[in-house]
């Protein structure tokens, strides 16, 4: 039985294809089109899940969605009367969309799948795409689910719980209350754009002191003991208006939003450590609750909250549960592999066996290029290579040209499923240079200097180096954990402030080490990512050191590289010092110069 889910029309639009009950592939459509976060109908998407599973649309079973249309349109209607004529520019602005689109999504979905396409069409709630997404490829046979986002169709937070091929949903919160509309309003102001730099806000917490903490719990929402809580809504302005916040905001933090691109000054830090803090405790409320209403010892997360990593570490190493898997795709894009899965198990009562670690294959759910594919593109284009005739010979020559302070983008394997790069279209350096972390920064990825990069690191050496268990998993780079105290050197003279102190050498792997001594790991084993786990074997084999530098394959404002034509052209943009495609290897200084007509980092 073929299932086919789809997110799409918000933001993130994915899909995934479910095979009597195996998951095939997942992609973003971003990664097919070049166009961050695109929202229009997965058609790319869409088309490679099909080619994957080696089947057309006619063999469809099920086409499902990761949300109800009507119901979210409910939603937005009873929000703009409430706030009637406040809410009149915004309501103006999306009547029109959503009469001559959005609500015609059933008739839509079965034209874009073709009039091959017979199956039956479900549409799931957007909080059980989400939870679906979390427990179903869960390594556990029983777990709590915890799930949060902005919004849904009503909901914003929602507790359940799985058992074998079942979930419940137990109880939920409610629209405009909502962690994840609230740490968006503070990425507003803090003048990063709203459902895509919430993680840059989380970089920036760091170099702050969490001094209006206690000025947010005040004001801006009562939390309870159960991490419920209720937001004072007249600070907030994404009811009715087209911003996030409003000038009482603006007031209680001493002026209005930052605009892009404007200096950080030490009040946006301060806000941005603020408010983190204040979401790591509500986040542990939450879990407290969850683990006392299900008595279920361990927990799996979904939806966007559940991408800051920061609060997922603290989570874990409180020990409230056992442990705790997470969706790599948590967001939106996740929805469409939750809603093909809900079909599977919920609604079709199929049977469900957790896998020993999960059932997501390190989620390299994306394309794959073939040897030939790649050869021909190099020699169609003419493009300077050379070729390894075995995947030892090529890991051991990378190796040394990272242990040479060169910088590497790998483009090989099958592509991440996710926002998070996992060693298939990854940019990968040295921990150990102290210059990496800034290099990479303002001379590769061309964005803000402040930004940690990940290291991953081999499974077995993780407590080597983390505060972490020995074998400890994160392979999906979704927890933050302390840079081991053997490892950390005193923090330089002390005498830089604010982001200058990005320049202090804080660990003996300066490029991945925070400056509060923090590091969003990715552990790596041969058994979900063998390709990278042989490259790192190697790094360590080369340099005693068991971890690299881990960034996405892509440039500001830019998606994951896709194909080897993307990796081949971001590495032409950028100071990268070689380029692997397969099991080819490619060096810069052996390139032409890349001639482009416009400057595209104006674009």
């Amino acid at each position: 039985m073929n299932i086919l889910g789809i997110s799409a029309f918000y933001h993130d639009s994915a899909a995934a294809l479910v095979q009597d009950g195996k998951i095939v592939a997942a992609a973003q459509e971003e990664r097919f089109t070049r166009v961050k976060h695109d929202s229009r109908f997965p058609t790319n998407a869409v088309a490679y899940c099909l080619r994957e599973a080696g089947i057309t649309a006619a063999q469809l079973d099920y086409a499902a969605f990761y949300e109800k249309p009507l119901l979210k349109f409910d939603r937005l209607l009873e929000t703009y009367l409430a706030y009637a004529p406040s809410g009149f520019p915004s309501f103006r602005e999306f009547l029109p969309v959503w009469l001559r689109e959005k609500l015609h999504q059933p008739r839509d979905i079965r034209a874009a799948l073709g009039p091959d396409f017979k199956g039956s069409l479900v549409f799931t709630e957007h909080h059980e795409s989400h939870a679906a997404s979390a427990f179903f490829p869960s390594p556990y046979q029983d777990a709590a689910v915890l799930t949060m986002d902005g919004v849904g169709e009503w909901a914003s937070t929602t507790i359940g719980e799985g058992v074998d091929n079942h979930l419940r949903l137990l109880s939920e919160q409610r629209f405009p209350h909502s962690l994840g509309l609230l740490y968006s309003a503070f990425t507003y102001w803090c003048g990063f754009k709203v459902n895509s730099g919430e993680y840059k806000l989380m970089g920036l917490a760091p170099y702050g002191e969490p001094r209006f903490a206690d000025l947010i719990f005040e004001k801006l929402l009562d939390l309870r003991e159960d991490g419920s809580f209720r937001l004072r809504l007249e600070y907030f302005n994404y009811c009715e208006g087209l911003t996030m916040t409003n000038a009482r905001f603006d007031e209680l933090f001493g002026g209005p939003p930052r605009r892009a691109e404007a200096d950080l000054t030490a009040v946006h830090m301060d806000v941005a450590a603020s408010i983190q803090k204040v979401t790591e405790e509500i986040v542990l409320r939450l879990a407290r609750h969850v683990r006392q209403l299900t008595g279920r010892s361990r927990l799996c997360l979904a939806g966007g909250v559940a991408l800051n990593c920061v609060a997922n570490g603290i989570l874990l190493r409180e020990k409230t549960f056992d442990d705790i898997w997470i969706q790599p795709a948590a967001g939106d894009a996740g929805g469409a592999l939750g809603a093909a899965l809900f079909v599977w198990h919920q609604l079709l009562d199929k049977p469900r066996t957790a896998q020993p670690e999960d059932s997501q294959f390190g989620s390299l759910l994306g394309p794959e290029w073939p040897e030939a594919d790649i050869r021909a593109f190099l020699d169609g284009r003419q493009i300077p290579h050379e070729k390894f005739d075995d995947e030892d010979s090529l890991c051991a020559a990378v190796a040394d040209v990272i242990a040479g302070e060169r910088v590497v983008g790998l483009c090989r394997g099958r592509m991440e499923f996710g926002p998070r790069a996992l060693g298939a279209r990854s940019i990968v350096g040295d921990p150990r240079s102290t210059k990496m972390q800034t290099q990479m920064n303002l001379k590769i990825k061309f964005r803000e200097s402040f930004r940690p990069f990940a290291p991953a690191v081999l499974r077995d050496h993780v407590h080597e180096c983390f505060g972490m268990e020995p074998g400890q998993p994160s392979p999906y780079m979704l927890l933050v954990a302390p840079v081991n105290p053997e490892l950390r050197t005193p923090n330089g003279s002390g005498a830089a402030t604010g982001l200058d102190r990005v320049r202090e050498v804080r660990s003996t792997l300066p490029a991945i080490t925070h400056v509060d001594y923090s590091a969003r790991v990715q552990t790596v084993d041969p058994e979900h990512q063998p390709l990278f786990h042989n490259l790192l074997r190697h790094f360590h084999a080369r340099t005693g050191c068991p971890v690299l530098i881990n960034t996405s394959f892509n440039v500001r404002s830019e998606p994951i590289v896709c194909t080897p034509e993307d990796a081949y052209r971001c590495f032409l943009r950028t100071e990268m010092d070689y380029l692997v495609l397969g099991p080819f290897l490619l060096e810069k200084k052996a390139q032409p110069v890349l001639a482009e007509d416009s400057d595209w980092r104006q674009e």
